[in-house]
C-alpha cells in the first residue's frame, strides 16, 4: 500500500514509533524503535498488513530490511510480530548465513522461534536471501517475476508456462519480458 513514508518522529515507544507526515501521525511497528530520535526527519520503508478488522504498518530503516521482512513473513508459521525481533537482533548477513548453513541453533535464539519454525525457515528461504545481500536476483526469482508480469498483462497460465522455458534466463528481467512477449505473439 505505501512504499515509504517520510516525516518527523513524534513518539517513540517500546515497539513502535509515530511518524508525522502532513499533520497525520502514522503508528508504525519497527524492529528497534530506540534507533530513532525524537523530532528527526526520516524515511521509513513500510509494509501494510491488512486483516479483517486491522490495518497495521510495519516500518524499516532500509529497503534491505523490508525485503528480509517480506521473505521472513512468507515462511509458513512466521508472522510479522515474529519477524520484527529477528530483524531487530540479527543482521541480514548472519540470518542469511544461518539459513544457508542449516544453523537451526542460531535461528532458535530468536523469540518465539522453535525447532519447527527454524526448519521451515531453512526449507522456505534457502537460496532466496542472496538477492537481498547482493542486490541481484536468483534465476528462479526472475522467472517468478516474469510469470507475474505476464499474468498481469492478461496472458493465461498455460501459455505462460510454454514461453517461460524458452526465454534466455541469463538476461535482465526487462529483456526476458521483451523476449517472452515476442514468443507469445508467434
Amino acid at each position: 500500500m505505501y512504499g515509504y513514508i517520510k516525516g518527523k518522529i513524534t513518539e517513540i515507544e517500546f515497539n513502535h514509533i509515530v511518524l508525522e507526515n502532513n499533520d497525520i501521525g502514522y503508528l508504525i511497528y519497527v524492529p528497534n524503535p530506540y534507533s530513532y530520535r525524537l523530532n528527526e526527519i526520516t524515511t521509513i520503508y513500510t509494509y501494510t498488513k491488512v486483516a479483517e478488522e486491522e490495518y497495521t504498518l510495519y516500518g524499516f530503516q532500509t529497503r534491505e530490511q523490508k525485503e528480509l521482512f517480506l521473505k521472513l513473513i512468507s515462511v509458513k508459521g512466521l508472522g510479522p510480530k515474529m519477524a520484527l525481533p529477528i530483524i531487530a537482533t540479527g543482521t541480514l548477513t548472519s540470518i542469511a548465513d544461518a539459513i544457508e548453513n542449516n544453523n537451526l541453533n542460531y535461528l532458535k535464539k530468536f523469540p518465539k522461534i522453535g525447532d519447527k519454525v527454524a526448519k521451515q525457515m531453512v526449507l522456505d528461504l534457502k537460496g532466496k536471501l542472496n538477492a537481498i545481500n547482493t542486490g541481484l536476483f536468483a534465476k528462479e526469482d526472475l522467472e517468478d517475476e516474469l510469470t507475474e508480469v505476464l499474468i498481469g498483462l492478461g496472458y493465461k497460465q498455460a501459455d505462460i508456462k510454454k514461453v517461460v522455458d524458452k526465454v534466455n534466463k541469463d538476461t535482465s528481467l526487462e529483456e526476458q519480458i521483451k523476449e517472452a512477449l515476442k514468443l507469445m505473439l508467434k
